[in-house]
């Protein structure tokens, strides 16, 4: 998993600095600006939702697994746009490990 979202990173990067708009998707959500992005971003967010409620009343599994990827990959775009690379997510996460997550969020409400 690790090595598709890295991959996946690198070609988000290059459509970034080099693809054309008129050609690439990705070049497209950047030269539309942030705003684009994370307006997928939450339709995403919001598709992968209803297609979780609707795999907890009997729908389809397959459903949910393309809306998160979706999800994941438009994240990725977003993070792109910001300069903001994998492996910061990763050592957050990192950092997470071990602790409960109660006292996670209580310690990021202390200044």
């Amino acid at each position: 998993m690790h090595d598709i979202l890295q991959s996946l990173q690198v070609i988000l990067e290059q459509r970034k600095r080099e693809g054309e708009p008129d050609s690439s998707y990705v070049a497209s959500l950047h030269h539309q600006g942030l705003n684009k992005i994370l307006e997928k971003v939450g339709e995403e967010a919001t598709e992968a939702i209803l297609a979780a409620k609707d795999l907890d009343n009997g729908g389809n599994r397959e459903d949910l697994v393309g809306e998160v990827a979706d999800l994941w990959f438009h994240s990725m775009v977003m993070l792109s746009h910001l300069d903001v690379g994998l492996d910061e997510i990763g050592d957050c996460l990192a950092d997470r490990f071990g602790l409960s997550g109660l006292d996670e969020k209580a310690a990021r409400k202390q200044p």
